[in-house]
């Protein structure tokens, strides 16, 4: 017999690895100044499109001398622009850990065919860091969206570098510090940590890689939509609010209204300390089930955004179905929508605890999960 369901039931069911819960202040209603129906290009829509840089700027902590631009696509738009653009020039190490590391890999070797060095590792688990060789192009996640790890520091990139670092911060930025003086090429979208809505990307470039832009021209025909460079020149305009192409004004005035949002929490350290303690409730609640684990296998790696479960019980007779049901079963329930693993992880649950999920939610739903676990046990036999 099923236990019982629990009495509370978490006030936003929203757990979804992307798009993300919305700010928990969120109303359609505070996007009522959105310049909807002008042009991006008008004063209106430059100085919401510069606002939205320099807000990010601003929250993030991102160097003055750092280049910010609003991309199309979403992070993956603003990975690719990197890895044409700038790519090709020395010897690149790729590293993947997950699904959209492992596209990147294909991207490169197999698209831009270059003879990349490919250095990978298995879900839950993250490659040899000390052996990567700065000196070449690096490209990297720093956060396995699909995979739940992410990596612990940036002591492994030399301050002295010849190469690039070209990293996918998208399940990152606003939850974890990044060392922006690490990083030379760093990507996210609207639609993670803030809860922005989908289909624009950010793309920030350091002096470096704006130098490698400038000096180096890839072999290959690069799209309109991925060209930064003129006459061997930084477009600026796309660093300042020009976009490539027409931006959604209503999605920028949703994304102004989340740093606005984050501002009021405290900034990146408020995000953090956010993130921090909803991934803390779900890391407490495995410990205290012998069922059910993180995927990530060291804790030193552990994401505290896309926090990947694993079901560890030995009664569980298909892994893939169990963890479907449970979370069918939490879905139709409205406790927790949107948590199955991706679809190239290992069977298991995905929970987002990014700071626009609120921690008294997660704690509400846990103990559905349990009550869905046990449901689902007895449903086998």
């Amino acid at each position: 017999m099923a236990t019982q369901q629990p009495a509370t039931r978490p006030a936003n069911p929203r757990f979804s690895s992307g798009p993300c819960a919305k700010p928990p202040t969120f109303d359609v209603t505070k996007l009522a100044d959105a310049a909807l129906g002008r042009s991006h290009r008008a004063a209106i829509g430059k100085d919401k499109l510069k606002a939205a840089i320099e807000g990010t700027r601003e929250v993030l902590g991102i160097p003055a001398d750092y280049k910010i631009g609003i991309v199309p696509a979403s992070d993956t738009g603003a990975v690719e622009m990197a890895l044409w653009s700038l790519l090709g020039e020395r010897k690149v190490e790729m590293l993947a850990w997950e699904s959209f590391g492992s596209g990147w890999v294909t991207d490169v070797v197999k698209q831009l065919k270059i003879d990349a060095e490919v250095e990978t590792a298995d879900y839950g688990k993250i490659v040899d860091l000390a052996s990567v060789d700065c000196n070449n192009d690096v490209v990297f996640t720093w956060n396995g969206t699909t995979a739940g790890v992410r990596v612990p520091n940036a002591d492994w990139i030399a301050d002295d570098r010849e190469g690039l670092t070209i990293c996918d911060a998208t399940s990152a930025a606003f939850a974890m510090d990044l060392p922006w003086d690490k990083l030379d090429v760093t990507t996210f979208s609207w639609q993670k940590v803030l809860g922005g809505e989908a289909a624009h990307g950010m793309l920030i470039l350091s002096p470096r890689a704006v130098a490698r832009l400038e000096s180096y021209t890839p072999s290959w025909p690069l799209p309109k939509i991925f060209r930064l460079t003129k006459g061997g020149k930084l477009i600026d305009g796309i660093f300042t609010g020009a976009t490539i192409n027409t931006p959604s004004m209503l999605a920028v005035e949703d994304y102004l209204f989340a740093l606005d949002w984050a501002r009021s929490v405290g900034g990146l350290q408020g995000l953090i300390a956010r993130a921090d303690a909803n991934a803390q409730a779900v890391f407490d609640f495995c410990d205290a089930n012998d069922w059910i684990a993180n995927l990530a296998e060291d804790d030193g790696t552990r994401s505290n955004t896309s926090v990947c479960l694993k079901f560890t019980d030995d009664r569980i007779q298909d892994g893939a179905a169990f963890a479907k049901a449970v979370a069918k079963r939490l879905e139709t329930e409205n406790i927790a929508l949107d948590i199955g693993a991706y679809r190239d992880a290992p069977a298991g649950l995905r929970i987002w605890c990014g700071g626009t999920v609120e921690t008294s939610d997660i704690e509400a739903m846990l103990p559905w999960l349990a009550w869905a676990f046990e449901a689902e046990i007895a449903n086998q036999s």
